[in-house]
């Protein structure tokens, strides 16, 4: 395998190897082929061995992509390269060197609601009302701080209001809180790799010998923790290569410094910088107009992206009277597409602003029965009953958690409260013990005996598996436990509905822990654990899955679709009210509607709507985002769409605000019967197998001649008869 698939700017990229490496790569410019063909090319050449060279990127699903692709190139199934996510990295880093820091090898890593359940633990001991500081503010003020490397001593001296004091006192005692639960979040993942090498330098040593090469996938994306990670590791041979787009850094919310990249060459100036502008993904339209906004920009590195693809289409823009009549006009123009030009569900992508703008999508979506994904839902690893699961997990793991302790004393229910746990931990402080030693003496506390029972049965079991956690495999110890505390059971009998979805979200984790344990068989289950808590949104999307993908454009970097609709473009809401205060923040919503644009092969929709439904019930007047107004016109194509749908006013006086009710007009209805032949705008021809009710109310189930089930609302599907 050589390099001649590349082309003369990608080579070049590839085979520079001396020094440090500044690759900007366009959108769809081929970044992830420049980064596996570098890999491949470093250890073909023999200029490194595969287990000196780190690899570190932004999500489990792209690590694992470019492993495959490398493994790919050097026809090989074995790979001792580390490639992996930031946190995944130091997380490992940190397990082996957990004695250096005075932690436990079996720490656990908590995700946002185990932050998030911390901090109500915390609040409540400082005494600190919710109206004052609510658990999930405070937990985005503490990341906030630690992503900026701002200790609670450093903000201590900066902290001026009450309020800001407040957080201080809360982020000391939250700090205490997660060492003394043998836990970190994962902030802490990123920080603590730091604190190792400025108190050990042999360990820095260690690392910088064991990691002679370092490549950096999305580079625009990290924060002050990550960037201080790559220096200190690069700092003596230099050999750093990064890759990433300052167009496309959306994340200064959470800490991303966009200078990180563009400033590189003051931090190495001995760097070579590579562009990569021959973009293989969008056509020359699109990338034109995504261009023509970003350049509005004062603070970003000049690109001439040339598309690979040609001209293509213009954009589609459309205005519509609100978010209803705005989802009829994406299903209407996705109709079109997919009888124009043979497409497939899973070709088209609806992005929005914000996880609230999904519902009347999803409404319309289910009236038509068009099948849809959404990324970022609630995932299957946070559902209550898998993350009840994984809390016994953690806590045979580590007794000292006591986030999980709380969580599952009482599932399956026991008659502990709320205020039995208050008292087993003013007990635990009165003796200066872990919450968990408590229960083995409950009988002790000032609690009804069944009570003090349930604690002692609960330590019991506990305790037993925990001496067990090495004994047998993840897949044996949990089905084991699972079983012995009464989880599947208590769904199996259980008459309520939603139960049995529970009992197969949860064997569906056993499940989970079996395939894990099969592929890999010397792994534990705290592997299991750490992998499931890095998990993020995007590792669960499936695009093999026939169905359009729904999601914000923050979830869709990194992915392309032939067509994309970019719904809400109101100014107000992309960008957002907020962000349009500083210039800084103006400029990261452009960002991230050129990111929204670029995820595009083929064909692109805009959409604005002059009335919208904001929180709080209320009608707001439109305008379109003035990103629209940054496009020249002679990239656009405004599409007129009006759908059926009517309004009136119901009730209201002066007095009162009126209500606005929108119902759909729809003149005739054919009086379906079963066996009735029918045509669907994007079914295509199907037979009428059952039917319920009549005229706007009729339900029909089809099968279609490709063999989709469906069942339809006739006042929604505009069904006609055929012969």
């Amino acid at each position: 395998m050589s390099l001649k698939k590349l082309n003369k700017t990608q080579r070049s990229a590839v085979e520079a190897n001396d020094g440090p490496i500044l690759i900007f790569a366009g959108a769809g410019s081929g970044k992830t082929r420049v980064l596996t063909h570098k890999m491949f090319y470093l250890i073909r050449e023999g200029l490194y061995k595969p287990e000196n060279i780190l690899s570190v990127t932004f999500t489990n699903k792209a690590a694992k992509e470019m492993k495959l692709r490398v493994m790919e190139l050097l026809k090989t199934d074995d790979l001792p390269i580390t490639i992996g996510t930031f946190h995944s990295v130091c997380a490992r880093l940190l397990r082996v060197e957990a004695k250096h820091l005075d932690l436990s090898p079996q720490f656990a890593i908590y995700d946002v609601q185990d932050q998030i359940d911390l901090l109500k633990v915390v609040l409540k001991e400082l005494n600190v009302p919710k109206d004052v500081l609510a658990p999930n503010h405070a937990r985005n003020q503490i990341s906030y701080l630690k992503s900026k490397m701002i200790t609670p001593s450093a903000q201590t001296r900066k902290a001026r209001t009450i309020l800001e004091k407040t957080v201080v006192e809360v982020y000391r005692s939250y700090q205490k809180a997660l060492r003394h639960n043998e836990a970190l979040d994962f902030d802490d993942l990123l920080l603590y790799p730091l604190e190792l090498f400025d108190k050990h330098p042999k360990v820095l040593a260690k690392y910088q010998r064991k990691w002679k090469y370092i490549l950096v996938d999305e580079y625009q994306d990290t924060n002050r923790p990550q960037y201080n990670f790559l220096t200190r590791l690069s700092e003596k041979h230099q050999q750093i290569c990064v890759v990433g787009d300052d167009d496309q850094s959306i994340y200064g919310w959470r800490g991303a410094d966009v200078s990180n990249i563009l400033d590189f060459e003051k931090f190495f100036p001995s760097c070579r910088v590579f562009t990569l502008d021959k973009n293989y993904r969008s056509t020359q339209q699109i990338l034109d107009a995504a261009t023509s906004v970003v350049t509005h920009n004062d603070r970003r590195a000049k690109k001439n992206l040339i598309a690979a693809n040609g001209p293509g289409e213009l954009l589609g823009l459309l205005e519509t009277r609100d978010e209803l009549e705005e989802a009829d006009a994406i299903i209407s123009a996705l109709e079109k597409e997919i009888k124009i030009n043979k497409r497939t569900f899973s070709d088209f992508s609806v992005l929005y602003r914000t996880n609230a703008q999904s519902r009347p999508l999803e409404d319309a979506f289910r009236r038509m029965g068009i099948p849809y994904n959404i990324v970022g839902s609630i995932r299957f690893y946070h559902r209550k009953e898998v993350k009840d699961v994984l809390a016994y997990l953690r806590l045979v793991i580590n007794l000292r958690d006591s986030i999980s302790l709380r969580r599952i004393v009482n599932f399956p229910p026991r008659g502990i409260g709320m205020k039995t746990m208050d008292k087993c931990v003013q007990q635990g402080d009165k003796d200066n013990v872990e919450l968990f030693s408590v229960l083995k003496n409950a009988e002790k506390l000032p609690i009804r005996g069944k009570q003090s029972e349930s604690l002692i049965s609960f330590y019991d079991l506990i305790k037993k598996y925990y001496d067990l956690r090495n004994k047998l495999s993840a897949s044996e110890l949990t089905r084991s436990l699972i079983e012995e505390a009464g989880v599947l059971k208590l769904f199996k009998e259980s008459t309520d509905p939603d139960d049995r979805e529970r009992y197969e979200n949860v064997s569906e984790l056993l499940n989970s822990i079996d395939e894990f344990c099969q592929k890999r068989q010397d792994s534990t289950l705290s592997d299991f654990l750490e992998e499931v808590s890095l998990l993020s949104d995007i590792d669960h999307w499936n695009d093999s899955d026939n169905r359009v993908t729904l999601m914000t454009v923050h979830s869709s970097k990194g992915l392309e679709f032939p067509v994309v609709f970019v719904a809400g473009l109101d100014d107000g809401l992309f960008p957002l009210y907020n962000a349009m205060e500083t210039k800084e923040g103006l400029e990261e919503e452009r960002r991230l509607f050129y990111v929204a644009l670029t995820r595009a092969q083929e064909r692109v929709f805009l959409l604005y709507a002059t009335n919208r439904r904001r929180m709080g019930g209320e009608n707001v007047m439109g305008m379109p985002s003035r990103f629209i107004g940054e496009i020249p016109n002679n990239f656009l194509d405004r599409i007129e769409f009006h759908s059926a749908l009517t309004r009136r006013v119901v009730g209201g006086s002066l007095q009162k605000r009126t209500k606005v009710a929108v119902t759909r007009t729809v003149t005739t209805f054919d009086d379906f019967k079963a066996g009735d032949m029918v045509e669907h705008s994007i079914f295509g021809a199907g037979k009428i197998m059952v039917l319920s009710g009549t005229g706007e109310n009729q339900r029909v189930g089809v099968i279609f001649k490709d063999g989709t089930k469906k069942k339809l609302i006739v006042k929604y599907a505009n069904l006609t008869k055929i012969s």
